[in-house]
């Protein structure tokens, strides 16, 4: 009876669609596992998670099913077995699926029971629920091996337990969301090793997809709850753990127990990583974006910089006869403080062509807004232009906040190909400079001490599009405006509810006017990083043409 194993968890990242590399890179890794027993990978490391609707074209679906056979037959060396998250196509439906690979075949296979449905997830419109799990058994020993999802809630692993399962093997693919690390081990999975009495290896994986972003942070947790092993966050890690019984069940010898990222570290790793993956794995070059002297565009600045390195990262002064010398001044110090390129572009030129091109068609028109606009769009044509000269993407950098009420101006300074701070609030922006100002992130390429001046930070925000505007002109001050939308937005209350936390009423009808409107900007808005519970586009999900208001 194996009464010892050897477990390795390989925390890695991966590339959707990239079947072929993906497999290479589980091979290389179990290399690394040296005598280790089994090899874990994250749920569906072979083809890339999410891989959304691309799992449903056949030649894909084959595709994946060749290079798991592939896997399977590396195994004949004698080598440690493989659990590889897959997909598999039967008669009945498509599933996803983990393998276990031993001894040059597949010699297991268990499919996801629970599929999530809810926020970012809709898995039930692409793969057919699997039966309860039964246990594998592995040198003797019952494995339990919950998918993601089945770890989640009670009935997997309760059923794991009552078929006889001696430990429980759970491999996810769990997005970041901020306090999300605390609550995966602090309450969800260790409830499932309190219901069950059994040990429970947790394997998450790393790194950017689109819109979401993988923090690892994995762990093993023995049956009295404790921590034995966390991996590091926002890193690809191998960790091998060593497993005995004795009489009252299995037990994980004690390892290193990482420290994972406070607040608000982990929500500027979460861009770093996000921004990194998306620009290297869609071949830019680099990105180019437009550094204006305020905080938005200056952490965007930063944050590209610790993606990718200060020689990638090429920003742009675009003035205009409204554009103050303290800004130039301060655009200026702060690209020297990252290390990065600046050039500068006036855009007055453009704009009195503008002028005189549109002067016959708005000859009975005050001036107003849409020359503002004008000159945001000016600036998104003269950064585009530089975008497809030399093919570096370009960033947007507007916030959640400005983004939640519409104050962005569409073909403007919404034009590009990826936002950064798309899901982060004005007052979680000024947090993560402060941070940043303060701190190198573990995983940035970026300059050691600051990255901006502090001027910047303290500065009131302004769009410089009129003579002497300030944001607070017409919105609330940050922190109140910030206030009522986490609770139109994240918490959807109720305009009597808001207000009830202190807010003038006729404002916060006027936020929730601005939030329904601005629908149709967001949209046509670039993707960006998910931080909270309810970003724009993949969580929260409204019609364009809405006539509902709260109150």
């Amino acid at each position: 009876m194996t009464e010892m194993l050897t477990i390795a968890m390989a925390q890695l990242n991966q590339r959707v669609g990239d079947l072929k590399a993906n497999a290479d890179a589980m091979l290389e890794w179990r290399a690394k596992a040296g005598q280790a027993d089994l090899i874990l990978f994250p749920e569906q490391q072979l083809i890339g998670y999410p891989a959304e609707d691309l799992v449903l074209k056949p030649a894909f679906q084959q595709a994946a099913a060749q290079e798991l056979d592939r896997l399977a037959a590396a195994t004949a060396d004698g080598g440690p077995a493989m659990l590889v998250g897959s997909i598999l196509k039967e008669a009945d439906g498509l599933y996803n699926i983990v393998a276990l690979l031993d001894g040059g075949k597949i010699v297991a296979i268990r499919k996801k029971h629970e599929l999530p449905n809810y926020g970012t997830f809709d898995e039930k419109r692409i793969f057919t629920q699997g039966p309860l799990p039964e246990p594998v058994v592995f040198r003797g020993v019952k494995l339990g091996l919950p998918i993601c999802e089945d770890g989640w809630f009670p009935a997997v692993c309760s059923h794991l337990k009552a078929q006889g399962a001696e430990l429980l093997l759970s491999v996810n693919g769990s997005p970041y969301e901020i306090d999300k690390d605390d609550r995966r081990l602090a309450q969800v999975f260790a409830a499932r090793v309190t219901e069950n009495g059994l040990p429970l290896l947790y394997l998450n994986r790393i790194g950017g997809q689109d819109e979401l972003v993988f923090d690892g942070g994995s762990f093993v947790l023995n049956v009295d709850g404790k921590a034995a092993h966390r991996l590091p966050d926002w890193e690809e890690h191998l960790r091998i753990t060593h497993w005995r019984k004795n009489a009252d069940g299995w037990t994980c010898e004690a390892g290193e127990l990482a420290e994972w990222e406070e607040h608000p570290a982990d929500i500027y790793s979460a861009m770093v990583l996000a921004l990194r993956d998306y620009v290297d794995r869609n071949r830019f070059p680099g990105v180019v974006l437009g550094l204006s002297g305020g905080i938005d565009s200056a952490i965007c600045a930063a944050i590209a910089a610790d993606a990718l390195g200060p020689d990638r990262v090429w920003c742009v002064m675009l003035p205009s006869r409204f554009t103050g010398q303290l800004s130039l001044d301060l655009a200026s110090e702060c690209a020297r403080m990252i290390g990065c390129r600046l050039d500068t572009i006036p855009i007055n030129p453009a704009v009195v062509a503008f002028d005189e091109m549109l002067a016959g068609s708005f000859a009975d028109k005050d001036v107003d807004i849409t020359e503002e606009n004008v000159q945001s769009r000016i600036r998104g044509v003269t950064l585009m232009a530089l975008s497809n000269k030399f093919g570096h993407m370009l960033l947007t950098t507007g916030n959640k906040s400005e983004m939640s009420v519409g104050y962005a101006t569409i073909y403007g300074d919404m034009a590009g190909g990826y936002n950064p701070l798309k899901d982060a609030y004005k007052m979680t922006v000024f947090a993560i400079s402060r941070w940043r100002n303060a701190n190198k992130p573990r995983i940035g390429l970026g300059p050691d001490g600051p990255v901006m001046p502090e001027a910047i930070i303290t500065r009131p925000p302004s769009a410089e599009l009129r003579p002497d505007q300030k944001d607070s002109d017409s919105l609330p001050e940050y922190p109140v405006l910030d206030d009522i939308l986490l609770g139109l937005v994240e918490q959807e209350l109720s305009v009597d509810e808001v207000t009830a936390r202190g807010h003038p009423r006729e404002v916060v009808q006027r936020i929730e006017r601005l939030l329904y409107i601005a629908e149709y900007k967001r949209r046509q808005a670039p993707p960006g990083v998910k931080l909270g519970s309810r970003n724009f586009g993949r969580d929260r999900r409204y019609p364009i043409t809405n006539a509902f208001r709260s109150g």
